[in-house]
């Protein structure tokens, strides 16, 4: 285990002393006051950082163990849930086995949200929650290291170039396939980064980055073929849909901008922000599907990401949002597909969410409006391509 301690989660005997550095982590308290008490902290900072503490001692002090953190952190994703959302169905997680480890490829929509999800979801069902792959970039600060390690997170080195790239690359897939083997559950997102266009692609580098630990033996290892590195990971596609995005907004004017001037540069709050609004946002209908498990019959990554892809696409729940910014693109373009009236669908259901939907709509500037109504129409076609 020591191979991967710049990377790996806490484990238990390091809670206790982690915690109590977050206490008393000046910006830590600040951050979350800001978050949790944004009235007051304008008004009187320090009562608001103040009462932040008061309440973080009387939560996490007591907390010795990654479990007992994890309790809170549900009790949390709780109460998100019931604040922002209309309620969150879930499918196929009967079919998994407590005996087993398992890695979990799921679409990625919302920074914080998915893995949340994930891991609240294996939670309430009694199961391992994840463990979390999470990009280095996000992790600038310390506290917010402790706080997503104490979570169950290993870090991604996205930031590594050259040679020690590879080598952050090649431990990452080690670790990936270490805790596999050892029972435990992980999850990743099935591309570098969100898809902020609604499109749903499993990128084949994820499916090689699997594969990188068992490529080459060593005194330790097995040597496997692709085909026998993914079989070996237990691989289960997840969906996971929104009805709105809280971010919405947010993506719409960085691919507006990609479109305009052909970059868009980040500030340096830019992801907290994403994090903070998926995580406040109004939600709608959660739906989180999981598929059956992955078994490649041949080895080559392109064919096996296509596996999942077809999966992931298949049981994505697609919501009146979804239906209603098809309908707007398809009549301004029917070569995109066949008319609403066409498609089989219920329609009662789709026309009682239109003022709703036209009411977002409305609230969005004009320039954005086309990226928007593309981010909540793309799973559609996505999903007409694999019918």
């Amino acid at each position: 285990m020591e191979n991967f301690d710049d990377i790996r989660p806490y484990n238990d005997s390091e809670v206790a002393s982690v915690v109590q550095n977050l206490i008393i982590n000046k910006e830590f308290i600040n951050s979350i006051s800001i978050f949790q008490l944004p009235k007051l902290k304008k008004i009187a900072p320090f009562l608001a950082n103040f009462l932040v503490k008061k309440g973080l001692k009387k939560r996490l002090l007591n907390i010795n163990s990654i479990g007992e953190f994890q309790n809170q952190v549900s009790v949390y994703v709780k109460g998100i849930l019931d604040k922002s959302s209309n309620g969150v169905i879930v499918e196929g997680l009967n079919n998994l086995s407590p005996e087993k480890g398992y890695l979990f490829v799921s679409n990625h929509r919302d920074i914080a949200m998915d893995p949340a999800l994930i891991g609240y979801l294996l939670h309430q069902a009694k199961l391992r929650t994840v463990e979390i792959a999470i990009g280095d970039n996000l992790l600038k600060k310390d506290f917010v290291s402790d706080l997503m390690r104490l979570n169950k997170s290993f870090i991604v080195k996205r930031s590594a170039i050259g040679r020690e790239k590879l080598l952050a690359t090649k431990k990452l897939s080690q670790y990936i396939h270490f805790a596999i083997e050892n029972g435990n559950n992980v999850w990743i997102a099935q591309k570098e980064g969100r898809a902020k266009d609604g499109v749903d692609k499993t990128d084949p580098t994820i499916i090689k980055m699997f594969h990188m630990a068992k490529r080459e033996a060593s005194s330790d290892e097995i040597k496997m073929d692709l085909k026998e590195a993914i079989n070996n990971l237990n691989i289960i596609p997840v969906s996971i849909s929104y009805e709105y995005d809280p971010c919405d907004e947010m993506k719409a004017r960085e691919l507006f901008e990609l479109e305009k001037n052909g970059t868009f540069k980040k500030d340096e709050n830019s992801d907290i922000k994403s994090i903070s609004r998926g995580i406040e946002g109004f939600k709608g209908k959660i739906q989180v599907n999981f598929g059956n498990e992955i078994i490649a019959k041949e080895s080559d990554a392109a064919v096996i990401a296509n596996q999942l892809d077809e999966q992931i696409i298949s049981n994505y729940k697609l919501f009146p949002s979804n239906y209603l910014a098809y309908e707007i693109l398809q009549k301004q373009n029917s070569e995109l597909g066949l008319s609403l009236e066409n498609l089989q669908l219920n329609l009662d259901e789709i026309n009682s969410k239109r003022v709703e939907f036209n009411s977002r709509l409305d609230n969005f500037a004009d320039e954005l409006r086309p990226f928007i109504l593309k981010m909540y129409a793309n799973p559609v076609l996505n999903k007409l391509k694999f019918i």
